[in-house]
Parts: structure tokens; C-alpha cells; sequence
């Protein structure tokens, strides 16, 4: 038996409320454990403490295998004059994003076999540039090619917890995000100026 008894559960939320505050940051719970006091347990302090915050301005929110807290989701369109985000995607990079987002782990060859054109290489240096996508593990096939997985990052700027909090293709026609245009497959589409850096999109920008 222990001779120190771990703090209370009020003052472990303190503690992993004080983290979270200060962090810049999505942060862990074994990063929480790290560096809590030996005994506490911030796994339930997270489960209160994301309870006392339900219905607030402010919400703790799980982003992948991280927690960070965020403006609440009916109130962040408050907070649009202070997060623009000045750097726009092409339609080649929204595409690409989207493969990646939808059918991770992903190739290349596999995004060009769904899009129908080729990937350049200033569309994928720009999404790993910007942190929304990573390289994964190699396919165990000939050429053991490197596949790409969206990162907490793209999860964290969209307000996903996981990918499988993504829209259907319903919501992304309804929020004008996907055209009516024919799946790759059909009539293959022609490389057009998006794929180069000077065809800028307006989508996905904050």
C-alpha cells in the first residue's frame, strides 16, 4: 500500500485543466501522466473535466490520441476574424487531400488512379508542408511504395476527432465542397491549370 495517496479528483482536472491552458498543443494522456503526480489518473480526470465543460464557450475536444481544448463548435463562427487563414489550396491539392482523407493509407499511384491525372510533386510537398498529411508505412508490395495518412493537424483545423468523423459525399455536395462532375473511371479528366501553383481554390480556406 501506498504511504502517499494520490491528489483528489478535483485537483487532478485542476491539474490536467492547468496543462491543457497552457499547452500549444493537442497533448496526450500519457503526456498528462508524465506529468501529473505518481497515482493520478488523467484519463478520468479528462471524462470529468470534458463533462464540466459541456455547454461552455469553450469545449474539450479529443483529436485523435490527443485532447486540447477549443472554441465551442456552434460559436467558432465568432472567432473568423482572428483565424484567417491566408494560405489557399489548389483544386489538385483539395483533391489530393480529400483521396488522402477518405482512403488512408494511400499511394500515390493510388491517388492518381483515382483522380485520373497525375500528382505533382508541389501538390503532396504542400500538403506535408502545411502538416495535413504524413508519410505512413510502406506496402508490403513490389516497390514497398510509401502511402500517406492525414495527420492530428488536419483532424485538429477541422475539428475531427478521428477521420471517421468526416462528412459524406452528401454534406461535402451540399457545403459546395464536391461537383457533380464523373467519378474517375468514367471519362477521364484532363490536367488542367489546378495542378500547377498559380490555380488557386477558395475552398478550405478558413
Amino acid at each position: 500500500m501506498s504511504l502517499f495517496a494520490p491528489p483528489a479528483m478535483d485537483a487532478q482536472e485542476r491539474m490536467v485543466e492547468a496543462i491543457l491552458f497552457a499547452a500549444a498543443e493537442p497533448v496526450t494522456i500519457a503526456e498528462l501522466a508524465s506529468r501529473m503526480p505518481h497515482g493520478c489518473d488523467p484519463a478520468e480526470a479528462l471524462t470529468h473535466l470534458r463533462r464540466r465543460y459541456e455547454g461552455r464557450g469553450v469545449a474539450l475536444l479529443r483529436i485523435g490520441d490527443s485532447y486540447a481544448f477549443r472554441t465551442a463548435p456552434d460559436l467558432s463562427h465568432l472567432m473568423q476574424r482572428d483565424v484567417v487563414e491566408t494560405r489557399k489550396l489548389s483544386r489538385a491539392a483539395i483533391e489530393t487531400l480529400a483521396i488522402v482523407a477518405y482512403h488512408q493509407p494511400v499511394t500515390r499511384a493510388e491517388i492518381e488512379e483515382i483522380r485520373g491525372v497525375a500528382v505533382s510533386r508541389g501538390t503532396v510537398d504542400q500538403l506535408l508542408e502545411l502538416e495535413w498529411i504524413r508519410l505512413g508505412r510502406r506496402r508490403m508490395t513490389p516497390g514497398r511504395p510509401v502511402t500517406f495518412v492525414v495527420t492530428e493537424q488536419f483532424l485538429d483545423h477541422f475539428g475531427l476527432e478521428s477521420a471517421r468523423d468526416l462528412p459524406g459525399l452528401k454534406e461535402l455536395r451540399e457545403a459546395g465542397l464536391l461537383d457533380n462532375r464523373p467519378p474517375p473511371g468514367g471519362n477521364a479528366a484532363e490536367p488542367d491549370e489546378d495542378e500547377s501553383p498559380s490555380g488557386q481554390s477558395e475552398l478550405f480556406e478558413d
